[in-house]
Protein backbone atom coordinates (compact mmCIF):
# COMPACT_ATOMS: atom_id res chain seq x y z
CA UNK A 1 0.00 0.00 0.00
CA UNK A 2 1.53 3.25 -1.37
CA UNK A 3 2.94 5.41 1.88
CA UNK A 4 0.75 8.41 0.35
CA UNK A 5 -2.26 6.68 0.25
CA UNK A 6 -1.51 6.19 4.28
CA UNK A 7 -1.04 9.32 4.66
CA UNK A 8 -4.30 11.00 3.06
CA UNK A 9 -6.52 8.78 4.75
CA UNK A 10 -4.86 8.56 8.02
CA UNK A 11 -7.34 10.82 10.06
CA UNK A 12 -9.63 11.12 13.19
CA UNK A 13 -12.77 9.07 12.32
CA UNK A 14 -15.26 7.18 14.10
CA UNK A 15 -15.70 3.59 14.35
CA UNK A 16 -19.33 3.80 13.85
CA UNK A 17 -21.18 1.49 15.79
CA UNK A 18 -24.11 3.52 15.61
CA UNK A 19 -25.46 6.67 13.18
CA UNK A 20 -25.17 9.52 14.37
CA UNK A 21 -22.11 8.24 16.40
CA UNK A 22 -22.17 9.25 20.48
CA UNK A 23 -20.10 13.03 20.12
CA UNK A 24 -22.58 13.66 17.90
CA UNK A 25 -26.15 13.01 20.00
CA UNK A 26 -28.53 16.09 19.87
CA UNK A 27 -29.17 15.48 23.34
CA UNK A 28 -31.53 18.52 23.42
CA UNK A 29 -34.21 16.87 22.11
CA UNK A 30 -34.18 13.83 23.64
CA UNK A 31 -36.31 13.17 26.25
CA UNK A 32 -37.53 9.95 28.42
CA UNK A 33 -40.62 9.64 27.09
CA UNK A 34 -38.91 9.65 23.54
CA UNK A 35 -37.29 6.65 24.91
CA UNK A 36 -40.42 5.61 25.98
CA UNK A 37 -42.34 5.65 23.24
CA UNK A 38 -39.95 4.66 20.36
CA UNK A 39 -39.45 1.43 22.84
CA UNK A 40 -42.72 0.67 22.78
CA UNK A 41 -43.14 1.63 18.79
CA UNK A 42 -40.08 -0.75 17.82
CA UNK A 43 -41.07 -3.40 20.31
CA UNK A 44 -45.14 -3.68 18.88
CA UNK A 45 -43.15 -3.73 15.24
CA UNK A 46 -40.85 -6.27 15.70
CA UNK A 47 -40.74 -8.87 18.89
CA UNK A 48 -42.91 -10.97 17.19
CA UNK A 49 -41.15 -11.18 14.03
CA UNK A 50 -37.66 -11.28 15.11
CA UNK A 51 -37.64 -11.28 18.82
CA UNK A 52 -35.21 -8.36 20.58
CA UNK A 53 -31.37 -8.40 21.90
CA UNK A 54 -29.69 -7.47 25.55
CA UNK A 55 -26.27 -5.80 25.83
CA UNK A 56 -25.24 -6.85 29.61
CA UNK A 57 -22.63 -4.63 30.73
CA UNK A 58 -20.46 -6.69 33.89
CA UNK A 59 -18.33 -3.13 34.22
CA UNK A 60 -15.42 -5.20 36.99
CA UNK A 61 -12.31 -6.58 36.58
CA UNK A 62 -9.55 -7.36 38.83
CA UNK A 63 -7.07 -5.41 36.96
CA UNK A 64 -6.42 -2.71 34.87
CA UNK A 65 -5.25 -3.41 31.33
CA UNK A 66 -4.06 -0.07 29.87
CA UNK A 67 -5.68 -0.43 26.16
CA UNK A 68 -9.33 -1.31 27.46
CA UNK A 69 -11.71 1.64 26.85
CA UNK A 70 -14.48 0.11 28.38
CA UNK A 71 -16.45 1.59 31.33
CA UNK A 72 -15.05 -0.32 34.49
CA UNK A 73 -14.81 -0.64 38.10
CA UNK A 74 -11.25 -2.59 39.12
CA UNK A 75 -11.65 -4.37 42.49
CA UNK A 76 -10.96 -7.85 44.19
CA UNK A 77 -13.86 -7.77 46.31
CA UNK A 78 -16.32 -10.35 45.01
CA UNK A 79 -19.45 -9.08 47.26
CA UNK A 80 -20.11 -6.45 44.99
CA UNK A 81 -21.45 -9.70 42.55
CA UNK A 82 -24.76 -9.53 43.86
CA UNK A 83 -25.91 -6.42 44.46
CA UNK A 84 -25.56 -6.13 40.61
CA UNK A 85 -27.10 -8.77 39.66
CA UNK A 86 -30.14 -7.26 41.25
CA UNK A 87 -29.77 -4.66 40.40
CA UNK A 88 -29.37 -5.73 36.72
CA UNK A 89 -32.89 -7.69 37.20
CA UNK A 90 -34.62 -4.35 38.68
CA UNK A 91 -33.74 -2.50 35.71
CA UNK A 92 -34.94 -5.50 33.07
CA UNK A 93 -38.18 -5.69 35.47
CA UNK A 94 -38.88 -2.33 34.43
CA UNK A 95 -38.31 -2.44 31.11
CA UNK A 96 -40.25 -5.67 30.91
CA UNK A 97 -43.44 -3.85 33.10
CA UNK A 98 -43.07 -1.11 29.90
CA UNK A 99 -42.97 -3.47 27.08
CA UNK A 100 -46.21 -5.42 28.92
CA UNK A 101 -46.13 -8.26 26.75
CA UNK A 102 -43.73 -11.05 27.24
CA UNK A 103 -40.07 -10.47 25.29
CA UNK A 104 -38.79 -12.87 22.99
CA UNK A 105 -35.26 -12.89 23.02
CA UNK A 106 -33.00 -13.61 20.11
CA UNK A 107 -29.28 -12.61 21.34
CA UNK A 108 -28.09 -11.87 24.54
CA UNK A 109 -24.67 -10.77 24.80
CA UNK A 110 -22.23 -10.59 28.43
CA UNK A 111 -19.83 -7.56 27.93
CA UNK A 112 -17.72 -5.57 30.48
CA UNK A 113 -15.24 -5.29 32.37
CA UNK A 114 -15.12 -9.17 32.63
CA UNK A 115 -18.06 -11.44 32.55
CA UNK A 116 -16.26 -14.21 34.03
CA UNK A 117 -15.57 -12.03 36.92
CA UNK A 118 -18.72 -13.46 38.56
CA UNK A 119 -19.12 -16.52 39.35
CA UNK A 120 -21.38 -19.75 38.23
CA UNK A 121 -24.48 -19.12 40.74
CA UNK A 122 -24.78 -15.84 40.08
CA UNK A 123 -24.27 -15.53 35.96
CA UNK A 124 -27.03 -18.39 36.81
CA UNK A 125 -28.93 -16.37 39.03
CA UNK A 126 -28.78 -13.49 36.36
CA UNK A 127 -29.95 -15.61 33.39
CA UNK A 128 -32.43 -17.49 35.02
CA UNK A 129 -33.95 -13.96 35.97
CA UNK A 130 -33.84 -12.37 32.78
CA UNK A 131 -36.16 -15.51 31.76
CA UNK A 132 -38.94 -15.22 34.14
CA UNK A 133 -40.21 -12.25 32.57
CA UNK A 134 -38.94 -13.34 28.69
CA UNK A 135 -38.97 -16.38 26.40
CA UNK A 136 -36.45 -17.49 24.11
CA UNK A 137 -36.36 -16.94 20.32
CA UNK A 138 -36.19 -20.58 18.76
CA UNK A 139 -33.38 -19.53 17.49
CA UNK A 140 -31.12 -17.66 19.84
CA UNK A 141 -27.63 -16.83 19.80
CA UNK A 142 -26.12 -16.05 22.90
CA UNK A 143 -22.52 -14.96 23.52
CA UNK A 144 -20.38 -13.98 26.22
CA UNK A 145 -17.00 -12.19 26.37
CA UNK A 146 -14.23 -14.66 28.77
CA UNK A 147 -10.96 -13.41 30.51
CA UNK A 148 -8.54 -16.45 29.24
CA UNK A 149 -6.67 -16.20 33.24
CA UNK A 150 -10.35 -16.49 35.12
CA UNK A 151 -12.87 -18.10 32.99
CA UNK A 152 -13.03 -21.59 34.34
CA UNK A 153 -14.20 -24.59 32.79
CA UNK A 154 -17.27 -24.37 35.37
CA UNK A 155 -18.36 -21.26 33.37
CA UNK A 156 -18.38 -22.49 30.50
CA UNK A 157 -20.11 -25.83 30.79
CA UNK A 158 -22.52 -23.23 33.31
CA UNK A 159 -23.34 -20.80 30.23
CA UNK A 160 -23.38 -23.54 28.06
CA UNK A 161 -25.89 -25.01 29.83
CA UNK A 162 -27.99 -22.11 29.67
CA UNK A 163 -28.03 -21.59 26.13
CA UNK A 164 -24.89 -20.11 24.85
CA UNK A 165 -23.02 -21.19 21.80
CA UNK A 166 -20.69 -18.11 21.52
CA UNK A 167 -17.44 -16.96 23.33
CA UNK A 168 -14.64 -14.76 22.73
CA UNK A 169 -11.68 -14.68 24.26
CA UNK A 170 -9.29 -11.48 24.67
CA UNK A 171 -5.98 -12.73 23.62
CA UNK A 172 -4.33 -8.88 21.96
CA UNK A 173 -1.03 -10.36 21.52
CA UNK A 174 1.49 -12.91 22.98
CA UNK A 175 4.47 -10.76 23.53
CA UNK A 176 6.02 -10.72 27.44
CA UNK A 177 7.27 -7.25 26.59
CA UNK A 178 3.74 -6.02 24.70
CA UNK A 179 1.73 -7.57 27.54
CA UNK A 180 3.86 -6.26 30.34
CA UNK A 181 3.01 -2.51 28.58
CA UNK A 182 -0.67 -2.95 28.35
CA UNK A 183 -0.92 -4.62 31.87
CA UNK A 184 -2.60 -7.65 30.30
CA UNK A 185 -0.18 -11.05 31.33
CA UNK A 186 -1.64 -13.86 29.63
CA UNK A 187 0.23 -16.91 28.76
CA UNK A 188 -0.36 -18.84 25.79
CA UNK A 189 -1.29 -22.16 27.57
CA UNK A 190 -4.34 -20.06 29.21
CA UNK A 191 -5.86 -19.00 25.67
CA UNK A 192 -5.41 -22.90 24.42
CA UNK A 193 -7.14 -24.33 27.71
CA UNK A 194 -9.71 -21.93 27.82
CA UNK A 195 -10.00 -22.55 23.62
CA UNK A 196 -10.01 -26.45 24.13
CA UNK A 197 -12.18 -26.75 26.96
CA UNK A 198 -15.18 -24.42 24.96
CA UNK A 199 -14.42 -27.05 21.95
CA UNK A 200 -14.98 -30.12 24.45
CA UNK A 201 -17.59 -29.02 25.65
CA UNK A 202 -19.57 -27.76 22.40
CA UNK A 203 -19.46 -24.20 21.70
CA UNK A 204 -20.61 -23.39 18.21
CA UNK A 205 -18.70 -20.38 17.78
CA UNK A 206 -15.21 -19.45 19.31
CA UNK A 207 -13.82 -16.28 18.70
CA UNK A 208 -10.26 -14.57 19.78
CA UNK A 209 -9.78 -11.18 19.58
CA UNK A 210 -6.37 -9.72 18.72
CA UNK A 211 -4.99 -5.88 18.60
CA UNK A 212 -2.58 -4.72 16.39
CA UNK A 213 -0.61 -1.32 16.45
CA UNK A 214 -0.01 -1.65 20.76
CA UNK A 215 3.22 -0.06 22.17
CA UNK A 216 6.07 -1.84 21.45
CA UNK A 217 4.55 -4.43 19.24
CA UNK A 218 6.64 -5.37 16.08
CA UNK A 219 5.56 -7.33 12.92
CA UNK A 220 7.47 -10.63 14.83
CA UNK A 221 5.06 -10.42 17.50
CA UNK A 222 1.91 -9.96 14.93
CA UNK A 223 3.38 -13.27 13.34
CA UNK A 224 4.02 -14.70 16.57
CA UNK A 225 0.37 -14.08 17.76
CA UNK A 226 -1.10 -15.27 14.57
CA UNK A 227 1.04 -18.64 14.50
CA UNK A 228 -0.45 -19.39 17.92
CA UNK A 229 -3.76 -18.95 17.37
CA UNK A 230 -4.15 -20.69 13.99
CA UNK A 231 -2.52 -23.77 16.17
CA UNK A 232 -5.97 -23.24 17.91
CA UNK A 233 -8.44 -22.37 15.40
CA UNK A 234 -10.94 -20.26 16.63
CA UNK A 235 -13.73 -20.03 14.47
CA UNK A 236 -13.93 -16.20 14.21
CA UNK A 237 -11.20 -13.51 14.76
CA UNK A 238 -10.91 -9.65 15.37
CA UNK A 239 -8.20 -7.83 14.63
CA UNK A 240 -8.71 -4.90 15.89
CA UNK A 241 -6.64 -1.56 15.39
CA UNK A 242 -5.55 -0.17 19.20
CA UNK A 243 -7.17 3.12 19.13
CA UNK A 244 -4.67 5.62 21.68
CA UNK A 245 -7.23 7.92 23.03
CA UNK A 246 -5.49 9.23 26.35
CA UNK A 247 -7.57 12.38 26.23
CA UNK A 248 -10.77 10.31 26.41
CA UNK A 249 -9.49 7.17 28.91
CA UNK A 250 -7.58 8.87 30.84
CA UNK A 251 -4.47 7.50 33.08
CA UNK A 252 -5.17 3.81 31.87
CA UNK A 253 -3.58 4.91 28.79
CA UNK A 254 -1.08 6.60 29.78
CA UNK A 255 1.47 3.35 30.91
CA UNK A 256 3.73 4.19 27.84
CA UNK A 257 4.94 6.56 25.78
CA UNK A 258 3.63 7.71 22.60
CA UNK A 259 6.42 7.04 21.14
CA UNK A 260 6.46 3.67 22.34
CA UNK A 261 2.87 3.05 20.08
CA UNK A 262 3.54 2.02 16.27
CA UNK A 263 2.60 4.62 13.48
CA UNK A 264 1.67 4.90 10.53
CA UNK A 265 3.15 3.18 8.00
CA UNK A 266 4.98 1.25 10.47
CA UNK A 267 1.28 0.41 11.95
CA UNK A 268 0.07 -0.44 8.62
CA UNK A 269 2.35 -2.99 8.15
CA UNK A 270 1.23 -4.89 11.09
CA UNK A 271 -1.79 -5.06 9.64
CA UNK A 272 -1.24 -5.97 6.29
CA UNK A 273 1.17 -8.68 7.83
CA UNK A 274 -1.05 -10.04 10.50
CA UNK A 275 -3.97 -9.96 7.47
CA UNK A 276 -1.70 -11.90 4.66
CA UNK A 277 -1.45 -14.64 6.91
CA UNK A 278 -5.00 -14.67 8.16
CA UNK A 279 -5.78 -15.35 4.14
CA UNK A 280 -3.61 -17.94 4.38
CA UNK A 281 -4.84 -19.76 6.94
CA UNK A 282 -8.54 -19.58 5.80
CA UNK A 283 -9.64 -16.93 7.26
CA UNK A 284 -11.85 -14.07 5.27
CA UNK A 285 -12.75 -10.88 5.99
CA UNK A 286 -16.42 -10.01 6.41
CA UNK A 287 -16.56 -7.24 7.73
CA UNK A 288 -14.55 -4.33 9.30
CA UNK A 289 -11.31 -5.39 11.31
CA UNK A 290 -13.51 -9.14 11.54
CA UNK A 291 -12.26 -12.26 9.98
CA UNK A 292 -14.08 -16.12 10.20
CA UNK A 293 -13.71 -19.76 8.70
CA UNK A 294 -16.32 -20.67 6.26
CA UNK A 295 -17.86 -23.00 8.96
CA UNK A 296 -18.82 -20.19 11.18
CA UNK A 297 -22.26 -18.48 11.06
CA UNK A 298 -21.03 -14.80 10.61
CA UNK A 299 -19.31 -16.04 6.80
CA UNK A 300 -22.59 -17.64 6.19
CA UNK A 301 -24.03 -14.20 7.23
CA UNK A 302 -21.85 -11.93 5.37
CA UNK A 303 -22.29 -14.22 2.25
CA UNK A 304 -25.98 -13.87 2.08
CA UNK A 305 -25.84 -10.18 3.06
CA UNK A 306 -27.76 -10.84 6.51
CA UNK A 307 -24.81 -9.58 8.79
CA UNK A 308 -25.72 -6.86 11.01
CA UNK A 309 -23.81 -4.34 13.41
CA UNK A 310 -24.77 -2.66 16.39
CA UNK A 311 -23.32 -1.73 19.81
CA UNK A 312 -22.51 -4.94 20.74
CA UNK A 313 -20.49 -5.44 17.22
CA UNK A 314 -20.92 -7.45 14.37
CA UNK A 315 -23.88 -10.15 14.58
CA UNK A 316 -25.18 -12.94 12.38
CA UNK A 317 -28.70 -11.83 12.59
CA UNK A 318 -30.30 -8.59 12.81
CA UNK A 319 -32.64 -7.62 15.83
CA UNK A 320 -34.56 -4.07 15.62
CA UNK A 321 -34.67 -3.53 19.32
CA UNK A 322 -31.65 -3.93 21.70
CA UNK A 323 -31.75 -3.10 25.20
CA UNK A 324 -28.84 -2.58 27.28
CA UNK A 325 -28.79 -3.37 31.20
CA UNK A 326 -26.23 -2.02 33.63
CA UNK A 327 -23.81 0.75 33.87
CA UNK A 328 -22.90 2.92 30.73
CA UNK A 329 -25.04 0.54 28.30
CA UNK A 330 -26.44 2.16 25.18
CA UNK A 331 -29.65 0.79 24.07
CA UNK A 332 -31.26 0.81 20.50
CA UNK A 333 -34.90 1.20 19.33
CA UNK A 334 -33.78 1.78 15.91
CA UNK A 335 -35.51 5.35 15.99
CA UNK A 336 -33.97 6.96 19.08
CA UNK A 337 -30.80 5.66 21.63
CA UNK A 338 -30.81 5.83 25.05
CA UNK A 339 -27.80 5.53 27.55
CA UNK A 340 -27.24 4.63 30.95
CA UNK A 341 -25.30 6.64 33.73
CA UNK A 342 -21.88 5.61 34.10
CA UNK A 343 -21.45 5.32 37.57
CA UNK A 344 -22.41 2.47 39.72
CA UNK A 345 -23.50 5.01 42.96
CA UNK A 346 -26.01 6.72 40.70
CA UNK A 347 -27.15 3.55 38.46
CA UNK A 348 -27.98 1.82 42.19
CA UNK A 349 -29.64 5.10 42.95
CA UNK A 350 -32.15 5.88 39.96
CA UNK A 351 -33.00 1.97 40.73
CA UNK A 352 -33.97 1.97 43.83
CA UNK A 353 -36.15 5.03 43.00
CA UNK A 354 -37.76 2.72 40.58
CA UNK A 355 -36.79 4.30 37.57
CA UNK A 356 -34.71 3.56 34.27
CA UNK A 357 -31.07 4.76 34.73
CA UNK A 358 -31.09 6.64 31.41
CA UNK A 359 -28.76 9.73 31.31
CA UNK A 360 -28.82 10.88 27.70
CA UNK A 361 -29.66 9.78 24.08
CA UNK A 362 -31.00 10.72 20.42
CA UNK A 363 -33.74 11.04 18.73
CA UNK A 364 -33.33 9.86 15.18
CA UNK A 365 -34.48 12.16 12.12
CA UNK A 366 -35.88 10.87 8.97
CA UNK A 367 -32.09 12.01 7.92
CA UNK A 368 -30.62 10.10 10.43
CA UNK A 369 -32.32 6.72 9.34
CA UNK A 370 -31.13 7.33 5.73
CA UNK A 371 -27.61 7.81 6.45
CA UNK A 372 -27.69 5.19 9.33
CA UNK A 373 -29.35 2.53 6.52
CA UNK A 374 -25.82 3.32 4.01
CA UNK A 375 -23.18 3.35 6.92
CA UNK A 376 -24.11 0.00 8.00
CA UNK A 377 -24.68 -1.31 4.55
CA UNK A 378 -20.62 -0.24 3.81
CA UNK A 379 -20.11 -1.65 7.52
CA UNK A 380 -21.73 -5.23 6.93
CA UNK A 381 -21.54 -5.57 3.16
CA UNK A 382 -18.89 -3.20 1.81
CA UNK A 383 -21.30 -1.67 -0.52
CA UNK A 384 -24.14 0.73 -0.62
CA UNK A 385 -27.43 1.77 -3.04
CA UNK A 386 -30.02 4.20 -3.93
CA UNK A 387 -31.77 2.38 -6.31
CA UNK A 388 -34.52 2.45 -3.77
CA UNK A 389 -35.24 6.35 -3.96
CA UNK A 390 -36.58 6.11 0.06
CA UNK A 391 -32.68 5.68 0.36
CA UNK A 392 -31.43 8.75 -1.83
CA UNK A 393 -30.98 12.45 -0.34
CA UNK A 394 -29.91 15.33 -1.65
CA UNK A 395 -26.39 15.42 -0.90
CA UNK A 396 -25.52 12.28 -2.91
CA UNK A 397 -24.11 13.80 -5.95
CA UNK A 398 -21.62 15.92 -3.45
CA UNK A 399 -20.84 12.81 -1.73
CA UNK A 400 -19.92 11.11 -5.27
CA UNK A 401 -17.64 14.45 -5.96
CA UNK A 402 -15.48 13.66 -2.35
CA UNK A 403 -15.91 9.76 -3.47
CA UNK A 404 -14.07 10.24 -6.98
CA UNK A 405 -10.78 10.89 -5.21
CA UNK A 406 -11.24 7.42 -3.80
CA UNK A 407 -12.43 6.22 -6.80
CA UNK A 408 -8.75 7.35 -8.17
CA UNK A 409 -6.95 5.77 -5.59
CA UNK A 410 -8.97 2.55 -6.14
CA UNK A 411 -10.53 2.09 -2.91
CA UNK A 412 -14.39 2.52 -4.14
CA UNK A 413 -16.34 1.77 -7.49
CA UNK A 414 -18.80 4.27 -8.13
CA UNK A 415 -21.86 2.49 -9.97
CA UNK A 416 -24.55 4.43 -11.61
CA UNK A 417 -26.93 4.04 -8.34
CA UNK A 418 -24.23 3.21 -5.40
CA UNK A 419 -21.29 2.39 -4.68
CA UNK A 420 -19.22 -0.76 -3.64
CA UNK A 421 -15.84 -0.64 -1.72
CA UNK A 422 -12.99 -2.93 -3.06
CA UNK A 423 -10.23 -5.21 -1.63
CA UNK A 424 -7.89 -2.56 -1.07
CA UNK A 425 -10.09 -0.16 0.14
CA UNK A 426 -11.75 -2.39 2.90
CA UNK A 427 -8.80 -1.01 5.00
CA UNK A 428 -10.11 2.52 4.69
CA UNK A 429 -13.74 1.65 4.78
CA UNK A 430 -13.86 4.12 8.08
CA UNK A 431 -13.29 6.63 5.80
CA UNK A 432 -15.86 5.84 2.94
CA UNK A 433 -18.41 6.26 6.13
CA UNK A 434 -17.24 9.59 6.76
CA UNK A 435 -18.05 10.58 3.12
CA UNK A 436 -21.51 9.99 4.08
CA UNK A 437 -21.70 11.43 8.03
CA UNK A 438 -23.43 14.45 7.34
CA UNK A 439 -23.86 15.39 11.15
CA UNK A 440 -19.91 14.82 10.87
CA UNK A 441 -19.67 17.08 7.95
CA UNK A 442 -21.42 19.79 9.25
CA UNK A 443 -19.72 20.30 12.37
CA UNK A 444 -16.53 19.86 12.32
CA UNK A 445 -14.88 18.31 15.98
CA UNK A 446 -13.30 21.63 17.86
CA UNK A 447 -11.04 19.15 20.30
CA UNK A 448 -10.04 15.10 19.92
CA UNK A 449 -13.08 13.52 19.21
CA UNK A 450 -11.90 9.49 18.04
CA UNK A 451 -8.99 7.77 17.04
CA UNK A 452 -6.70 7.90 13.77
CA UNK A 453 -8.84 5.60 11.23
CA UNK A 454 -5.30 3.50 10.42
Amino acid sequence: MKNSILQKYNVPGPRYTSYPTVPYWDESDFTYQNWIDTLKRSFSESNSKEGLSLYIHLPFCESMCTFCGCNKRITKNHDVEHPYIEALLKEWALYCNILEEKPIIKEIHLGGGTPTFFSTKHLEDLIEGIFCYAVKAKDHEFSFEGHPNNTTRAHLQKLYDLGFRRVSFGVQDYSEKVQNAINRIQPFHNVAKVTFWAKEIGYTSIGHDIIFGLPFQEIDDVIDTIEKTNSLQPDRLAFYSYAHVPWIKGNGQRGFNDEDIPKDETKRKLYEVGKDLLFENEYYEIGMDHFALKSDSLYDSFEKGQLHRNFMGYSSSKTQLMIGLGVSSISDSWYSFAQNVKELEEYYKLLKADKLPIFRGHLLTDEDLIIRKHILNLMCHFETSWKDKALYFAEVPEILIQLKEMENDGLVQIEKNGIKVTNAGKPFVRNICMAFDLRLKRKAPGTKLFSMTI
